[in-house]
């Protein structure tokens, strides 16, 4: 009950449209107040909008310290569901099933080929079109599109780990 309240509070004070830019949680310029999710993919929605704006840290396991793409995901997806996944972003794709971009659902992966090798870079999805992820050094955990224009230049794929 306390995470609903908790959600719905968070969803509700960003309902302004969605600008080219990135989404940061401080500024609160992404719409995100109608995603929505059931069961797992609710709680795994929630622990990934309660990380936007933690730091990067490359190898980073957890939100003190920071949190790497791969990081990001193992963190979100063993507090929310239980799940443990090793923390490499192509060991995880190797674990999830391919699926279609028409068939994403909230808490399904999303893959990046940004350093000339495939599954390099990881996020989840948030619906909308939009995941969140752990970009790079010297930033923090955003929203972004997948249709922004170097995203789906460098788009690997999208992966589930639900049955």
């Amino acid at each position: 009950m306390r995470r609903t309240v908790w959600l719905c509070l968070l969803l509700s004070a960003c309902s302004s449209a969605p600008p080219p830019a990135p989404y940061h949680a401080r500024s609160g310029q992404y719409g995100l107040s109608h995603l929505q999710a059931d069961g797992a993919s609710r709680e795994i929605l929630m622990y990934t909008l309660s990380l936007l704006d933690v730091d990067y840290h490359f190898g980073g396991a957890n939100p003190e310290a920071g949190l790497d793409c791969s990081g990001l995901v193992s963190y979100i997806y063993y507090n929310a569901v239980g799940v443990r996944l090793p923390h490499n972003a192509a060991s995880i794709a190797g674990l999830a099933r391919p699926i279609s971009t028409d068939n994403l659902r909230v808490g399904d992966l999303v893959f990046f080929n940004t350093l000339n090798r495939h599954f390099s870079h990881m996020g989840i999805y948030i619906g909308d079109g939009k995941f969140v992820h752990a970009p790079h050094t010297n930033s923090s955990i955003r929203v972004d599109r997948l249709d922004n224009r170097y995203f789906a230049a460098h788009f690997d794929g999208a992966r589930t780990l639900f049955t």
